[in-house]
């Protein structure tokens, strides 16, 4: 943004200071109602707008929920797992307004177009471990979860502005590469409130460490304003690379070099660094703006583009192979995969597990404004 945008762009920045504080003063005063559902909730959210690894630790906390290695994926014996249901926006999908059931834990219900791209990405995910509902109204599908699935612990995925549900546990991410979001509110900038909203999370994440060049200025910044609460250090690591479609191998050495790396993700910057320190000899790279949706002309385009700079592949996200089922790529395409992986993680786990096991409505934490 040039300095003559954001100029223009702060009177609006202004108003929406304004319209947030509104906001959380209605919610703080009772104006506005705060439901608590019959069921553990725990929130995963953000401050800014953009890719913050937000998805990786949802699909992490219902592993952990599950009592599922998040490693291995191997699960104890004599677990016994609790109901669990992500609860999600859905963005995206063709339906906005609609609730849909993208998987009732045990299979897909819809394809990706009816579901939105992480809703998808989620659901397969955990597939065995957690059911996953879209709806921009999370207190209506919690209501229908509970007698449809037997939903015991909801988890919602960017949850710290949906002030409408009580949570026994409120995770905010943090990303180490871009913080804050240039420090100014929407529209100037990408933080969603300000930066004193910190204080109303029981934790927070800061992801891709790996990637940042100074994480503890970044968790000074974060202490400062979230108070005593805790912080956790975590960054991405590659748990495999798969065909599109296709099986999974670990080696780098198997994919055809050089790639060409594609996404429509928050965070374009980070998927290539990824995509590097993978081993993969990167040729060519685009960015495409996120949740954006594919044609047949956009992939021919860019498998045009990498074959006139050498590649002989294309590697994407995870989120982005969700939406390539439909069209026809002529050249191997690869997916790499991610998870996300937290230091000194047994206090959040503790956390985690405590929050829970808390399924009485009325000891429910009601949101802090």
């Amino acid at each position: 943004m040039n300095s003559r945008t954001s100029v223009l762009m702060m009177p609006l920045s202004t108003l929406y200071r304004a319209a947030t504080q509104a906001r959380l003063a209605a919610y703080r005063s009772g104006i506005f109602r705060t439901s608590k559902l019959p069921a553990a909730v725990i929130s995963v959210g953000n401050i800014t707008t953009g890719g913050t690894g937000k998805t990786p630790l949802v699909e992490w906390v219902c592993r952990t929920i599950a009592g599922v290695n998040v490693e291995t994926n191997a699960e104890p014996q004599a677990q016994v797992q609790k109901k669990i249901c992500v609860l999600t926006r859905g963005y995206g999908k063709s339906n906005p307004s609609d609730q849909v059931l993208v998987s009732d834990g045990s299979r897909l219900m819809v394809d990706e177009r009816n579901a939105g791209d992480e809703a998808q990405l989620l659901a397969n995910n955990l597939l065995g471990i957690a059911a996953v509902i879209s709806n921009p109204d999370r207190v209506a599908a919690g209501e229908w979860a509970i007698p449809n699935l037997g939903t015991e612990v909801f988890v919602l995925d960017d949850g710290f502005q949906h002030l409408r549900i009580a949570r026994d546990l409120d995770i905010v991410t943090v990303d180490a590469t871009n913080p804050f979001g240039g420090g100014e509110l929407l529209p100037n900038g990408r933080l969603r409130e300000p930066l004193g909203g910190l204080s109303r999370a029981d934790c927070i994440v800061i992801t891709r460490a790996d990637q940042a060049d100074d994480v503890g200025s970044v968790k000074n910044a974060v202490r400062r304003n979230a108070g005593d609460r805790p912080v956790f250090v975590s960054r991405m690591v590659t748990s495999g690379l798969r065909r599109l479609n296709g099986e999974m191998f670990e080696a780098a050495d198997s994919v055809d070099y050089p790639v060409a790396a594609f996404c429509g993700v928050g965070n374009p910057g980070s998927f290539l660094t990824q995509v590097r320190h993978a081993g993969l000899e990167v040729s060519f790279s685009r960015a495409f703006p996120d949740h954006y949706r594919y044609s047949q002309p956009d992939i021919d385009a860019l498998i045009n583009q990498a074959k006139a700079v050498g590649a002989k592949a294309l590697i994407t996200t995870a989120k982005d192979a969700t939406k390539l089922a439909t069209v026809n790529i002529s050249i191997p395409c690869y997916v790499l995969e991610i998870q996300i992986s937290i230091d000194d993680d047994e206090r959040l786990v503790e956390m985690i597990k405590t929050a829970s096991s808390s399924i009485d409505p009325s000891n429910r934490r009601q949101n802090k404004a």
